[in-house]
Formats: structure tokens, C-alpha cells, sequence
């Protein structure tokens, strides 16, 4: 097959484009050049897409003897995941942008270019497996060493792109064995430091990074009875489940620790109280993604339910939400309407509008949506 081998510049990337190569494709490597701003550089671990990254992604190239290019998709980055980021915030919500660039950029912009171009398949460093029944369907199942496990942030992808995509380190132990390996073949990057945070954030500032795009904006901190208990400098910095830096100005009366519970945007106001009022037990969710095979419309199923790129997996009940398709009142609308419901069996604490709601059946990602209400 020819293979897209995106290299980020990390050794994860380098090691997976590397065993691309092993496998007898032929590969050719490109770096996504998202930053608009070309003299970016890393602080420390922070960020990635830099231009110290292109440099790393170039030498991995020359080793493993393939193709190089760098591909400018900065605009598209800016207007699509920074874009989203900015306007989660601000209506309230809390993103994801890893997820939103999987979809966005490496699993639209990336696959559909290359596939336009003749590629078979874009092959990345991320850490999932994906396991091919008789009948040909494909499955999305979490990498083998679940502390790297990144099936969550790519759940947002769905079936068709999944077919044209290939994770070489889904059955690789450990990060050590990557690392390892990087080093036998010779590529410098086997030691260098993972990227984290928030990639266009690269000092990890998220909260001065908003205050530069969507300015001051001032308001009250009230408690759950309505009562002012602080001011802020914009709702928009704020998410649900928050108990640090709310620079409270009246203690609760019982002394303990207040947490946001409701950033109301329309109000310019932030809800802070107990940490017994976090837990809900109700979600619902919209743009619902379905791998194959898909629940069917309506009936309610069993499945573990992930929120946060690391968080641990709750048991509870979905359902598929019936939607009719656009000018008629037959079928099941299967666009960007789509949505799910969930009962969570103990609850969940700090759910928050606008993060990434995946559903799976053991190993295997059933779907994906954005959570839209939470109720307790």
C-alpha cells in the first residue's frame, strides 16, 4: 500500500512510520505545519508542531530513507481547532482540541488530501489498535498498554476514516519498548520528552491564552442560593468541577471547598458550591459518531462511558437518540444531528458542556458525541 506516514516530529511518530516501512509500504513522510507563527519554538516539553518538531521529523525521515514534506495547514488549524476552542470557552463549554484536531486536521484535512493524492492510508504514532472481522468491518479497540491508550481522542474519527488509517504501536507494551526502539534504529528522537498541554498553548497559560482572544470581561461569582460570593474577570476562563483559583472573597459557611458548578455565559456569572453537587447521573450528548457495528436507533444498551482523555470508565446505559432525517419522517437522520443519551450507574462528578463522551463495549469504541446537559 502506499502509506501517508505523519510525523510530528516525536518518537512515537518516527518508530510508527518506521514499522510502516518494516511492513514492505511505501511510505512517505509528512510533518503538519500548524503554527501561523513560523519562529514558534518549544518551551521545555510543551507544545508541538513547532519548528524544532519539522527539524526532528526531517532527520527521521532521512534515516528511515523516505520521502519528506511539510505541509502548511496553519489556516486550517486557526479556523478550525483554534476557532472551536475560542467559541466553546466563550459560549460556556469545555473542549477537547486534541479531539477536534483528530477530527479536523489529522483524520479530514491529512487522510483526504492524501487520499487525493493516491495514499491508501495514513499511518500515525498513536497508541490504539484496530481489529478486522471476516466480513471486512473495522474496530477501533484501545492500545495494549493502557497507560498510552489514546482511543478516546481518536473515537471522534468514525468507521470510514478508520478505514484508511493504521496505528502501528496499538500492541506495543510500553512507551520504554518505543523508546527502545527508536534508539536501535538509530533515531535521535528516542529520547525526547512527550509533548503535552495544549499544543497552541505552548507555556500552558490556557486561562492568559483566553484573556488575549476574548479580552476582559468582569462579573459576579455567586454561590447555589444566588448569594455574590467573588468576582471574576470573565466566565469564559472557567470550567465545571474548578476549585482552584476562584479568588472567593466570602468563605462557605460550613468551611469547606467550593467547586464551579454552572458557567452562565448569558449572565456573564459563575456557579461555585459543594462538591456533592458535581455528581450527575444524566448525559446527553450531540454530533454522535457510530462504528460499525452501530446500536440500532432507540434501544438502550450496556457499555462503559469515558469522559476525559485519562479518566477511568464508568458502567451505564445509552441509547442511540432516534432522529428524524431532514425533510422526512422516516429513517434515522445520520449527519451531524445525531445524538445519545446516558444513565450512569454511580454517577460522575464535573461533567462538563463541550467535553468528549465515548462509549465503549469493553475494549472496543461503540461511539462518540459532545456533551451537551448533564442532570443529576
Amino acid at each position: 500500500m502506499r502509506v501517508l506516514a505523519a510525523l510530528s516530529g516525536g518518537v512515537d511518530s518516527a518508530v510508527a512510520a518506521a514499522r510502516a516501512v518494516d511492513a514492505g509500504h511505501d511510505v512517505v513522510g509528512v510533518h503538519m505545519a500548524l503554527s501561523r507563527n513560523r519562529d514558534q519554538f518549544r518551551t521545555g516539553s510543551r507544545g508541538c508542531c513547532s519548528i524544532e518538531d519539522a527539524g526532528d521529523a526531517r532527520r527521521a525521515a532521512d534515516v528511515l530513507g523516505i520521502p519528506y514534506y511539510v505541509w502548511d495547514l496553519s489556516e486550517r488549524f486557526e479556523q478550525t481547532v483554534v476557532a472551536d476552542f475560542l467559541a466553546e470557552y466563550e459560549a460556556g463549554r469545555t473542549p477537547n482540541p486534541c479531539v477536534r484536531c483528530n477530527e479536523h486536521i489529522k483524520f479530514e484535512a491529512l487522510l483526504d488530501k492524501g487520499v487525493a493524492l493516491g495514499f491508501d492510508a495514513v499511518c500515525t504514532g498513536h497508541y490504539a489498535r484496530v481489529e478486522i472481522a471476516q466480513d471486512g468491518t473495522r474496530s477501533l479497540l484501545r492500545a495494549r498498554d493502557a497507560a498510552k491508550d489514546q482511543s478516546y481522542v481518536l473515537a471522534v474519527m468514525g468507521p470510514d476514516r478508520l478505514a484508511r488509517s493504521m496505528f502501528p504501536l496499538g500492541d506495543v507494551p510500553s512507551k520504554e519498548q518505543v523508546r527502545a526502539e527508536a534508539a536501535d534504529r538509530g533515531l535521535a528522537v528516542s529520547a525526547k520528552p512527550d509533548s503535552y498541554d495544549i499544543c497552541f498553548v505552548a507555556d500552558g497559560d490556557t486561562q492568559g491564552f483566553l484573556r488575549d482572544r476574548l479580552g476582559s470581561r468582569p462579573g459576579p461569582v455567586v454561590d447555589a442560593e444566588g448569594t455574590v460570593v467573588g468576582e471574576h474577570d470573565g466566565a469564559y476562563a472557567y470550567t465545571v468541577g474548578q476549585r482552584k483559583g476562584l479568588s472567593l472573597g466570602r468563605p462557605a459557611p460550613d468551611g469547606r471547598p467550593r467547586y464551579v458548578l454552572d458557567v452562565q455565559t448569558s449572565s456573564n456569572t459563575v456557579v461555585v458550591g459543594a462538591a456533592e453537587l458535581l455528581t450527575v447521573r444524566e448525559l446527553e450528548g450531540d454530533r454522535a459518531v457510530w462504528f460499525d457495528p452501530a446500536p440500532e436507533p432507540g434501544e438502550w444498551f450496556g457499555c462503559s462511558v469515558q469522559v476525559r482523555a485519562h479518566g477511568t470508565p464508568v458502567e451505564a446505559r445509552a441509547r442511540r437518540v432516534p432522529v428524524p432525517a431532514p425533510g422526512s419522517s422516516a429513517g434515522v437522520d445520520d449527519g451531524p444531528h445525531q445524538q445519545v443519551e446516558v444513565h450512569l450507574e454511580d454517577g460522575l462528578r464535573g461533567i462538563a458542556p463541550g467535553q468528549s463522551l465515548v462509549l465503549f463495549e469493553g475494549d472496543r469504541v461503540i461511539g462518540q458525541a459532545t456533551v451537551t446537559a448533564s442532570r443529576r
